[in-house]
């Protein structure tokens, strides 16, 4: 059982980390690319909101949300 745990850390140290040890040694050259990760994952995000801002507008415009004052029989 011991050698299963010893692959897996093995596996996820000498390849699937790879391309991040990599950018690490970038960072002492180039900043910008060595973050080419987290810019990725921050324009995504910036598309997501856009997206997302742009739908809840039409469903506004729409008049298709219910907007009374109590939105629960209970309230």
């Amino acid at each position: 059982m011991k050698d299963l745990f010893y692959a897996i850390q093995d596996f996820f140290v000498d390849v699937a980390f790879a391309p991040l040890d990599m950018l690490r040694f970038l960072e002492l050259e180039n900043w910008f690319l060595a973050n080419g990760v987290n810019w990725l994952f921050m324009i995504i995000g910036a598309i997501a909101m856009v997206y997302w801002m742009i739908q809840l507008k039409g469903f506004n415009d729409n008049n298709e949300e219910d907007k009374s004052i109590s939105s629960h029989s209970y309230l």
